[in-house]
């Protein structure tokens, strides 16, 4: 996917957070405009063309406080509205640079 979508989506205020999403924030002490923040100067480090009921991304960028987080986005090409679906920092001892997952 690519992220001028989902951040043409962003600027244009059509996005929907899921309750999950809203929930991980919360846990991990990250608030909406830090994974917007994050997601709008950030880069797709994995896509999933596969999923349903739309295609999504994981994208990695950083707060404006510099701290890394990944934000899992579903955009829907029809209505050109994209879906927060989670979100969450990073765990180092499974990302390298935060952009490739560790072997396990």
């Amino acid at each position: 996917m690519e992220l001028k979508f989902l951040v043409g989506a962003i600027e244009a205020g059509r996005i929907r957070v899921t309750d999950h999403a809203d929930e991980e924030m919360s846990a991990d002490h990250l608030t909406l405009g830090d994974a917007l923040h994050a997601s709008v100067y950030g880069e797709v480090i994995e896509d999933y063309p596969t999923d349903t009921p739309y295609p999504s991304c994981l994208v990695f960028g950083q707060t404006a406080a510099d701290e890394p987080v990944h934000c899992v986005w579903a955009y829907n090409e029809n209505t050109e509205w994209a879906v927060l679906v989670t979100v969450y920092r990073p765990d180092p001892t499974r990302w390298i640079d935060w952009r490739l997952r560790r072997p396990r």
